[in-house]
């Protein structure tokens, strides 16, 4: 289970300069990364609620990309390390590999499935795929 973590808020922050660590549950499939998503806390006031638990994502999917940086976010890199080795990996398909790094962070974060030591307090980290894919 993810636990969601308290968050600030990190306007004026140097994204490049921080380390995020993956707190979401993963697995590999097809060489892709699978993140096992949290479904949102809703309460079923009516069939639509029902419905709409039902057919909200639980799985992530990441593409090649992704998949490689997911894997580099350990808590030790940072962004900018990490935008790094994408391009050394990937050459001009990532560029510019910072804002596309950059965003996929910032959703990931959005999204509760990766945290910063130093910002997201009770987070605990998923530093190894999900017993489902062993």
């Amino acid at each position: 289970m993810m636990l969601r973590s308290r968050r600030v808020s990190l306007e004026g922050v140097n994204l490049l300069e921080l380390a995020p660590r993956r707190v979401a549950p993963w697995s590999e499939s097809g060489g892709r990364v699978v993140l096992q998503v949290e479904a949102p806390e809703r309460p079923w006031r009516t069939p639509l609620d029902w419905l709409s638990y039902k057919m909200s994502t639980k799985k992530v999917r990441l593409d090649e990309v992704g998949s490689f940086a997911w894997k580099l976010l350990d808590g030790r890199r940072t962004v900018a390390q990490v935008a790094q080795k994408l391009r050394v990996e990937f050459g001009e398909q990532v560029d510019p590999a910072e804002e596309r790094l950059g965003e996929m962070i910032r959703m990931l974060r959005r999204g509760g499935m990766i945290a910063y030591a130093d910002w997201d307090a009770d987070t605990p980290p998923a530093d190894f795929p999900s017993e489902a894919s062993r």
